[in-house]
């Protein structure tokens, strides 16, 4: 009895204590053993985007020619560093604020369309202030109860269609980046398999013997499945490389200035331990510019911007939180989580936070779903989970040893995991399937996601407006309609002006 009025150091039992009243643990059904382990079980379900985040956001140069923080060359380590920095405070944040077994950090499909559609057009710096910009007009929305009109203005069906096309996009990159699609030498065929139609090189054989394993990790619902196989074939790419010497895919620059290509060489990173290991570096934090896109691309392709990763971002949540919930039976009568409001405000400054940090969008991830499966029904795994992440950031620099191809196949998984949700598109039904086929085949055959949302935007008023049912157009999928119209036809539309 004595024990439980002693304080905390002397028996160690006052910190549960005041755990389980801070975090209601008994209350919803779980223990702080459970919450711990949750936490550590999200953590290692989700650790592979401190990797992935870097691979699609540090190769792409912007329309200055500069890469993510300023640079003349990829920073992945900072990427890296940044990306896990952000996910662990507002993991954090979340576990403390709404009490919710509910992780975040940097969004796979919101990071691509980042970095391929919006900082191809301006400055990394101006595409992060687009991305702080969406998450204050989230934040807004949620704060202001105006989410449910955003929420109700696109079908249900479009949203799902938008989740599958950039799941394809993303598989493609993979594929592209791994070598196993390639650009057609020659011929009329815009791309082939591997080089002349076959699979060549071992930094190949890597990509495919990673997408073997990950899937069968994955299918076998090993935790962790998809850090496990970078890590592993890291390790076999380390082997390889110090036996055969492949070299990378550019080995130099001939006299006429033209880059020498090893087609059979490691596309990005070649598999070596660095002779010194650079120190944990934030360069992309603080690098962004709120309202530098309006000078750059204009205010029409910057309102469709920001309203694209408005859309992507605020539904992924909406439909995160609420499965989060299912699973761990903390839903009300009527579907609703506990604090939703709070959930949302957390998420909506997650996406703020990370344009801020310069690591695109943090949204919360379906993952956290592993660590609900081990027991977790509170913001402590959260903060677990959280905590793991921080530590992760002394890790980071290490992360430009990992070669892409040990890397990619996980853009494979995710872009499968992502299609699985086309099953829910009613394809009988033409006023949706046409929109829904565009929005999805257009995302990858045009390497842009904004392209496929666009169309099947234009489709869905155009098929509505032929067959009589004007009065089924919510009126932001008009104004939205017509915008897209714009961008699409901007440049004629500027000549008539102009001329």
């Amino acid at each position: 009895m004595a024990e439980t009025t002693t304080t905390a150091g002397h028996t160690g039992r006052a910190p549960h204590g005041a755990l389980e009243r801070f975090f209601h643990i008994h209350e919803r059904g779980s223990t702080v053993g459970r919450e711990v382990r949750g936490g550590v079980a999200t953590f290692f379900t989700m650790a592979y985007i401190v990797v992935l985040n870097p691979l699609i956001l540090g190769y792409v140069q912007d329309a200055d020619g500069r890469f993510l923080g300023g640079g003349d060359a990829p920073n992945l380590a900072a990427i890296a560093a940044g990306t896990a920095l952000v996910a662990g405070v507002l993991t954090i944040l979340m576990g403390v604020v709404a009490n919710y077994p509910l992780a975040l950090a940097t969004g796979l499909g919101l990071n691509a369309f980042v970095a391929y559609s919006v900082a191809s057009q301006m400055t990394w710096a101006d595409a992060m202030g687009l991305v702080v910009l969406e998450g204050l007009i989230i934040l807004v929305l949620v704060l202001t109860g105006f989410r449910q009109a955003v929420f109700h203005a696109v079908p249900a069906q479009l949203k799902v269609a938008i989740s599958v096309g950039i799941g394809l996009f993303i598989a493609l990159i993979g594929l592209v980046d791994a070598g196993f699609v390639r650009r057609a030498a020659s011929g009329s065929v815009p791309v082939e398999l591997g080089v002349g139609g076959q699979l060549a090189g071992w930094p190949t054989l890597v990509f495919a013997l990673g997408l073997v394993l990950i899937v069968a990790l994955w299918v076998r619902r090993v935790k962790g499945a998809i850090i496990i196989s970078i890590i592993a074939m890291t390790v076999v790419a380390f082997v390889i490389e110090a036996i055969a010497k492949v070299g990378p895919t550019v080995t130099g620059v001939d006299d006429a200035g033209n880059n020498i290509v090893n087609p059979l060489g490691w596309n990005l990173n070649v598999p070596a331990w660095p002779d010194t290991v650079d120190p944990i570096s934030f360069g992309t934090l603080g690098e962004f510019s709120l309202l530098g896109s309006f000078s750059r691309v204009g205010i029409v392709a910057t309102v469709l911007l920001v309203f694209t990763l408005m859309l992507a971002d605020f539904f992924d949540t909406m439909g995160t939180m609420t499965a989060i919930g299912a699973e761990a039976g903390l839903l009300d009568e009527e579907g609703n989580p506990p604090n939703t409001e709070r959930i949302l405000v957390v998420d909506s400054l997650a996406a703020a936070a990370g344009g801020a940090a310069g690591v695109s969008s943090n949204t919360s991830y379906i993952e956290s779903a592993s660590g609900v499966g081990e027991g977790a029904r509170t913001g402590l795994a959260s903060v677990v989970t959280g905590v793991l992440f921080l530590v992760s950031v002394v890790f980071a620099p290490l992360v430009k040893v990992i070669p892409n191809e040990a890397a990619v196949p996980a853009l494979v998984l995710v872009g499968f995991l992502m299609m699985q949700q086309v099953k829910e598109i009613s394809w009988d039904d033409l006023e949706i399937a046409v929109p829904a086929f565009l929005t999805i085949i257009l995302m990858p055959f045009t390497y842009s996601i904004t392209v496929g949302i666009g169309a099947g935007f234009v489709a869905y008023v155009l098929i509505k407006l032929v067959r009589g049912k004007v009065g089924q157009i919510h009126p932001m999928m008009w104004l939205t309609a017509v915008l897209f119209l714009v961008y699409f036809f901007i440049d004629p539309i500027t000549q008539l002006v102009s001329g």
